[in-house]
């Protein structure tokens, strides 16, 4: 199927919804500058960050300890956003420390939320921090200032949402939609398991397909648009596809959110932000991939 165009080439404040350091810096300069939200632990942002950023470390936005993908809830939210000086229409781009194709996952994550939180003009760095510095760009340091709080109030959105519900209803058949797992294939496959996890496995009817697949091996920490596109295309997923994404706690399903619906341009695409760890802690049904393929052979060779 083709592919809608890339939802990068849209005019946005922030230069969404991937941006680089230097379409980051010239929109720095205009009047209707974006928001830099820097999602790092605050010594890490007093270290250097980009001059006139806000700090909102990724724990803002995660769930507790046992299940970190759960979501928080819509009253803080909108305690932090208004903290932040956020409203529904300011631009912002989400800044990582862009050390792997994994710390990627809080970028999106914290974009998903923040765009279901009801933000239309969003960003996120291509290469985060570190690639604003290697692009030689300046960078302050200390503590953020204060900012005036805003007003606005939190209704988050069910279209980019995968409850525990629905994703039963796809498991049991009542929903047509394909469940992605982004996690590594030793994780779908039941070889290994997230330590928050009741079990190993994965959530039945599903296919893997990992987060660091849009990444190019020159340059890791980059999400790389024409490779989305194409690695797209070359899987199947295309316009009319029900997607939902999950890992095990919805942060490299996060990425995979991100490539599919916001730079595919695919839509319909959903994320299941408690992922495997909720799921299994439900006490809800796990497949073990190669326990189900042994059963097929079994099944072929009259062993039982």
């Amino acid at each position: 199927m083709a592919l809608a165009p890339l939802a990068a080439q849209a005019a946005q404040a922030a230069g969404g919804p991937l941006t680089t350091p230097a379409a980051l810096g010239n929109a720095l300069d205009r009047a209707q500058a974006p928001v830099v939200l820097d999602i790092r632990a605050p010594r890490a942002f007093e270290s250097g960050h980009i001059p006139g950023a806000r700090n909102a470390p990724y724990g803002l936005f995660r769930g507790p300890a046992e299940n970190p993908g759960k979501l928080v809830s819509e009253a803080h939210l909108t305690e932090v956003l208004r903290g932040l000086g956020l409203e529904t229409d300011t631009p912002v781009v989400v800044v990582h420390q862009g050390s792997n194709q994994t710390d990627f996952g809080s970028a999106a994550r914290v974009y998903w939320t923040l765009k279901s939180s009801g933000l239309g003009d969003l960003a996120v760095l291509n290469g985060g921090m570190n690639a604003w510095q290697d692009a030689k760009a300046p960078v302050g340091t200390g503590p953020a200032a204060e900012v005036a709080p805003s007003t606005i109030t939190v209704s988050f959105s069910d279209e980019w949402l995968a409850t525990r519900e629905d994703v039963q209803a796809i498991v049991e058949g009542r929903e047509e939609a394909t469940l992605v797992d982004a996690r590594p294939e030793a994780f779908w496959k039941g070889e290994t398991k997230h330590g928050g996890a009741a079990r190993p496995g994965t959530i039945p009817q599903s296919r893997y397909f990992t987060h660091d697949r849009w990444f190019g091996p020159d340059a890791p920490s980059l999400i790389k648009p024409d490779l989305v596109r194409e690695l797209a295309a070359e899987n199947g997923f295309g316009d009319g596809d029900r997607l939902v994404s999950f890992c095990n706690t919805g942060h490299w399903a996060a990425t995979n959110w991100f490539a599919l619906s916001e730079l595919a341009g695919i839509e319909g695409v959903r994320l299941y932000p408690e992922s495997v760890v909720g799921w299994s802690n439900a006490g809800l049904e796990m497949a073990n991939v190669p326990g189900l393929f042994q059963n097929m052979i079994n099944k072929m060779t009259g062993k039982y």
